[in-house]
C-alpha cells in the first residue's frame, strides 16, 4: 500500500469517528402547554440532565413551554408525523382519541391527591396507555399529574343551580364537557395561556383549575370566590412520538423509558407533597374567599348520571371505580 494510500486512509478513518458518534447524539424536543415556573417544566429541564447522564452525553432534550409550538391538539399531531419528539400533555387532551382515558376524569373518582397518585400508577390504568400507539401513534411512557381540580368563579355560589347558565372556561375533553353540561354550565373551551384575560375582559365567568396554575397565573385577581371540590384529577401522560420511537435501538428505549418515568414519579410526588402547603398558601391571599371541603352531595346525582353515560363509552368507567374502592 502506498504511503498516499495509507494516510488516506488514516485520515479517512479520523474524519469519519466524530461524524459516527454525533449520528448517535440526540437533543429530542419536547413541547408542553405550561410556563416555565411550572412543576412539569422544571422536571422536564432535570430530564434532560438525567437523560444526558444515562446515556454517556449523547441524549438531551430542548423544552418549547407554554404553547409554543401549539395547541395540545396540534402537539399531537406533530409527534404523529415525527415533526415532534416528545411532549407533556394532559390526560384530557388524549381523551378525544382514546375514550378510556376519560374514566381518568371521572368526577369524584378520589377525593384527595394521595388516591389520585395511586389511580395514575395503577396496572389499570397503565393499560389504558397501551391504546396509544394505534389511537395516536405515539409511545405513551408514564402519567404524571398536576394537582386536583378545583372551581374559582367571580361571584360567590351557594348552591348547584347558581352555576346553571355560567360561562365556564375548561380544559377541551369530551369528558370533562359532559361534567360541566350536566350542571348547566356553558362550558368554554380555551388555552391555559388566554384564560387570565378573558376572567379580566369578562368573556368568562369561572374556571376549573388546579392550585398550581392559580397560584402561578394569579387567576384570583379577576375570580375572588374557589369552591374546594377536588372534583377530579387532572393527570398528564409523558408521550413520545412513534416514528421517533421506532427508530431508536431498544437499548435507547430503555435508557429513554426509565429516564423519562424517573421523572414522571418525581412530579407526582412533588404534587402530592406539595398540595396541602398550596392550599394554605391560596388561604393567605387576601381578597380570596375559600369555601372548603365542597363534595359531591353539593352536586346531587351528578356522579351517578355522568358514570351512566360514560360507561356506554369505555368499561374502564367501572374498572377506575372498583379500583378505587380497594384504597
Amino acid at each position: 500500500m502506498s504511503k498516499l494510500t495509507t494516510f488516506a486512509a488514516v485520515a479517512f478513518a479520523v474524519l469519519a469517528l466524530p461524524f459516527s458518534a454525533s449520528a448517535q447524539d440526540r437533543e429530542f424536543r419536547l413541547g408542553l402547554i405550561t410556563p416555565p415556573v411550572h412543576v412539569w417544566n422544571q422536571e422536564v429541564a432535570a430530564l434532560s440532565d438525567t437523560l444526558s447522564e444515562m446515556s454517556d452525553g449523547r441524549f438531551t432534550v430542548v423544552a418549547f413551554p407554554s404553547g409554543q409550538l401549539g395547541s395540545e391538539t396540534t402537539m399531537l399531531q406533530q409527534l404523529q408525523t415525527g415533526a415532534l419528539d416528545m411532549a407533556w400533555l394532559t390526560s384530557a387532551e388524549i381523551t378525544n382519541r382514546v375514550p378510556a382515558m376519560g374514566a381518568l376524569h371521572a368526577p369524584f373518582l378520589v377525593d384527595n391527591i394521595g388516591d389520585a397518585a395511586k389511580v395514575l400508577r395503577s396496572d389499570v390504568a397503565r393499560e389504558i396507555l397501551d391504546e396509544l400507539p394505534r389511537a395516536t401513534g405515539t409511545v405513551g411512557v408514564c402519567y404524571a399529574m398536576t394537582g386536583m381540580r378545583q372551581l374559582l368563579t367571580q361571584n360567590p355560589v351557594e348552591s348547584a343551580a347558581e352555576l346553571d347558565g355560567l360561562r365556564f372556561r375548561i380544559t377541551p375533553a369530551p369528558p370533562i364537557r359532559t361534567f360541566f353540561e350536566m350542571f348547566g354550565a356553558a362550558p368554554a373551551p380555551m388555552p391555559l395561556t388566554q384564560v387570565y384575560d378573558a376572567l379580566a375582559n369578562g368573556q368568562i365567568d369561572a374556571i376549573d383549575m388546579d392550585h398550581e396554575s392559580i397560584i402561578n397565573f394569579g387567576y384570583y385577581d379577576h375570580a375572588s370566590y374557589m369552591m374546594e371540590t377536588n372534583h377530579h384529577l387532572f393527570g398528564m401522560v409523558a408521550l413520545v412520538s412513534g416514528r421517533v420511537w421506532a427508530g431508536l435501538s431498544p437499548e435507547d428505549q430503555t435508557i429513554l423509558r426509565d429516564a423519562i418515568q424517573i421523572h414522571c414519579d418525581r412530579t407526582i410526588d412533588r404534587f402530592v407533597e406539595g398540595e396541602d402547603a398550596k392550599l394554605e398558601q391560596l388561604r393567605q391571599v387576601e381578597g380570596l374567599n375559600i369555601v372548603e371541603n365542597v363534595g359531591p352531595e353539593f352536586f346531587g346525582d351528578i356522579v351517578e348520571r355522568w358514570d351512566a353515560e360514560w360507561a356506554e363509552q369505555t368499561p374502564y368507567v367501572q374498572r377506575m371505580r372498583d379500583l378505587v374502592a380497594d384504597f
